[in-house]
């Protein structure tokens, strides 16, 4: 299975769809964030993708960042499996349903109320998500539940008193510009995306809504290139960024073993 086929679009880059990574292969990522406004600091993270069986897949990361330093270290691990219970497949499109669990442990001192497990938080997270794929055109949506595990920088217990638990919401939309038609799979895929990342305290109520456009390439079906920008629409929640670049460079192994 290659990546140039009908499913392409729904390799979001802000989120994951309910499509797992084919039977046997390994996808290698790294990734840098950050906002540009900071002196250039910013949070890579080096992930291993693999696909058991073409219902369960894991994924596992490491993240470095240099927010409190001047050189990056490692600070944080994550842990993610994703279950796929649902698939009804027709002739160019299907729908998936699939659940998934997510487990972070970070080092770095805790100071916002943004429970975010992608190298910022301590915590446990569970949630469902479904893909609806028609032809070129690819809709997901998820919604989660988050429990923190930080323990706080003194100085800052009330800020977190309430900040414990929380919702999350996403809807994202991805569309094959680029090939018309498959005729070779040394053609370069160009997938367009559009996400809607929400959050809420389910204590304080406090919540946040981004918005992230993302351009992606394919090339040769293996290596993925992934450019995002995400931006805070409306929000009241203490966040240590609103607005973040994204650069993401993957490799893909198939039938690896």
């Amino acid at each position: 299975m290659a990546l140039t086929r009908a499913d392409a679009q729904e390799l979001y880059v802000a989120t994951e769809p309910a499509s797992n990574p084919p039977k046997n292969s390994i996808r290698l990522r790294v990734s840098n964030e950050g906002v540009p406004e900071t002196d250039l600091k910013s949070r890579t993270s080096l992930g291993l993708m693999y696909g058991l069986n073409k219902n369960l897949m894991i994924n596992v990361n490491t993240y470095m960042a240099d927010f409190y330093q001047r050189k990056q270290r490692i600070g944080g691990y994550s842990f993610y499996t994703k279950y796929r219970f649902l698939n009804i497949d027709n002739a160019q499109k299907h729908f998936r349903g699939a659940a998934f669990a997510h487990y972070s442990i970070v080092k770095f001192p805790i100071i916002h109320d943004e429970i975010n497990l992608a190298g910022e938080n301590n915590g446990l997270q569970g949630g469902l998500v479904f893909t609806q794929l028609l032809h070129k055109l690819a809709l997901s949506g998820s919604m989660s539940y988050t429990k923190s595990l930080d323990k706080f920088t003194p100085g800052h217990e009330m800020l977190h008193d309430d900040a414990h638990n929380s919702i999350a919401y996403t809807f994202s939309t991805g569309y094959l510009v680029f090939p018309k038609e498959y005729t070779d799979y040394k053609q370069v895929n160009t997938n367009l995306y559009l996400e809607f990342l929400g959050d809420s305290h389910t204590g304080s109520g406090r919540n946040f809504m981004d918005v992230s456009p993302a351009v992606q390439f394919i090339f040769y079906s293996k290596v993925r290139l992934d450019l995002s920008k995400r931006v805070q629409l409306w929000g009241n929640m203490q966040r240590r960024f609103k607005n973040l670049y994204m650069v993401r460079l993957e490799y893909n192994l198939f039938n690896v073993f």
